[in-house]
């Protein structure tokens, strides 16, 4: 029994002496991650974690269903999307036409209501806020600079940073861009009290304006720009600005930091459902008009889902790019294959939700992405 309690006294003065060193070292957030990711029975971020975080609502008002198209769900899918939306737990699948939902299909006990995180989503997002402060004057333009916002922003190239270059992932910020590490700034980032100080910690290391490195710290700067532009939440503009302009059919949650003040963590985290998630597609492929209104300024609209940068043609400002199957589209994307899929010249939106993405990636893209645009333009070769 003696030898008993030294082990257990052992095992106890051990992970005191861990959970001491993390507090010290400022790594207690590691602490919230096992809690929330290992002893919830996941490896990782997950899609329903929102409730293990507080968020600030997104409110909708009056809400507006999309129409269903005349064929809605009257051609199967096909077999190669079944199995890879059986492989990668994709838990919504729809394909809207002409504005109108044309296929739709819910897995795993979810369906049209369901919240489940954006993932970096949420920066297409927050660089549409980026052009409502922009035409609502709060904010001059893309060339606007940082440091009139936060003037103590440090690195050597701090004074050139603009609004724009952060949208379009050319800030020169020394963030290091690591999913896998616990003490890498993503996971501190997601797990943390406070990001607004990880944010100002950060430097401005590189010249900005001068080539395509994708950083979620670009997104998180931008959105504390915006919020101290608006000076209001973010959630509470987007939601006047948009959520509710557009007939949103649900209320929407997005993720904030421990602080009492929450701020939001712009680079991801926006819990919503497949079909709301498909109108900001829809916004944009309509060039910033909804129901005749135009909620965004169709320039803005036009220049964020075009390439900035030649030797980059996969980005724009918050919009990746691809030109797969010879169709020019802009794509909202998250890690865990999240995507808002959007072809105007077919007038084609692809939305699909899911638990897992390919490991494999073609041209900047996760492998699946591919899969679900040709097996959509399959269904829809089918029908047509």
């Amino acid at each position: 029994m003696s030898r008993l309690r030294k082990i257990i006294w052992g095992v106890f003065i051990s992970i005191a002496v861990i959970l001491l060193a993390l507090y010290i070292t400022g790594y207690d957030y590691i602490l919230k991650g096992v809690r929330v990711v290992y002893m919830t029975g996941h490896s990782t971020a997950f899609i329903d974690d929102h409730k293990y975080f507080d968020n600030r609502v997104i409110h909708n008002d009056a809400p507006q269903k999309i129409t269903r198209h005349p064929h809605y769900d009257k051609t199967k899918s096909t077999q190669r999307l079944d199995s890879i939306n059986e492989a990668l737990g994709t838990i919504a699948f729809l394909i809207i036409k002409d504005d109108q939902i044309w296929y739709e299909k819910y897995d795993d006990d979810y369906g049209p209501t369901s919240q489940t995180n954006s993932f970096s989503m949420a920066k297409s997002i927050t660089t549409m806020l980026l052009g409502k402060a922009i035409e609502d004057g709060y904010i001059n333009g893309l060339n606007q600079k940082v440091i009139d916002f936060y003037p103590d922003l440090k690195g050597e190239f701090a004074e050139e940073l603009t609004v724009g270059d952060l949208a379009s992932m050319s800030s020169g910020l020394n963030w290091d861009e690591n999913y896998y590490s616990p003490f890498s700034m993503t996971a501190q980032a997601y797990y943390d009290g406070n990001i607004r100080d990880l944010i100002l910690g950060l430097e401005v290391t590189e010249a900005p304006n001068q080539s395509f490195k994708y950083l979620s710290g670009n997104t998180q700067l931008l959105g504390m720009v915006i919020e101290k532009a608006i000076d209001q939440p973010l959630s509470n503009y987007l939601s006047s600005s948009f959520w509710k302009p557009l007939g949103m059919e649900d209320n929407a949650l997005w993720q904030l930091d421990g602080l009492e003040s929450g701020m939001e963590k712009t680079y991801c985290c926006i819990s919503s459902n497949a079909r709301d998630f498909s109108k900001i597609g829809m916004l944009y492929k309509n060039h910033g008009k909804w129901n005749g209104k135009q909620l965004l300024d169709s320039t803005f609209t036009a220049i964020s889902t075009q390439p900035k940068f030649e030797d980059a043609p996969e980005y724009g400002y918050g919009f990746w790019l691809s030109n797969h199957l010879g169709k020019q589209s802009f794509i909202m994307r998250g890690i865990l294959g999240q995507y808002v899929i959007s072809i105007p010249e077919d007038n084609i939106i692809i939305t699909r939700l899911g638990h897992q993405r390919s490991k494999e990636k073609i041209n900047n893209f996760p492998k699946d992405m591919y899969i679900y645009m040709e097996e959509a333009y399959q269904m829809l070769n089918l029908k047509n």
